[in-house]
């Protein structure tokens, strides 16, 4: 049997997204986004835990779905797990965990969204309740090579 890496997450944008190109041209987009879940403790007491998930999109996916997204918007994400390295400025080594997301959904709720958002001609966008950007096979050599510009953000 084969394996599995896919992940589901709804939550809001804990930040305005940022598209920077890798000095071959490649889009990647980057945000972070948090999920609570709630939650009763022992006591039978009303609890909640955020999490939050550094989401990563490459290419026209990226680019096509960058205008559409800001702080506190709520997206579906769908996509895979990846775990890196790179070396910082200092030559002490990082690790990050970040989804890379092939499909992003807005949602209607907090800070706007959802409803229908202006047409395109690109393949890959489609409006379906809310906006929807599915891409294709948005594989790249980012993932595995742990490419990084000049500053610490490793990209």
């Amino acid at each position: 049997m084969g394996s599995l890496n896919k992940i589901l997450l709804i939550g809001n944008l804990g930040k305005d997204p940022e598209l920077r190109y890798t000095p071959d041209g490649l889009a990647i987009l980057r945000f972070s986004m948090a999920t609570t879940e709630y939650f009763n403790d022992k006591s039978g007491a009303k609890n909640e835990r955020t999490t939050w998930h550094n989401i990563v999109v490459f290419g026209k996916t990226g680019q096509n779905i960058a205008n559409y997204l800001s702080k506190g918007k709520q997206v579906f994400i769908e996509g895979k797990i990846n775990n890196r390295s790179y070396d910082d400025k200092e030559g002490n080594k990082k690790y990050i965990t970040e989804v890379v997301a092939t499909n992003i959904v807005l949602l209607g709720a907090k800070g706007g969204g959802g409803g229908n958002v202006a047409e395109t001609a690109d393949e890959n966008i489609r409006t379906e309740g809310g906006y929807t950007v599915q891409g294709g096979n948005q594989e790249s050599s980012y993932g595995s090579a742990g490419q990084q510009e000049d500053d610490d953000i490793p990209f």
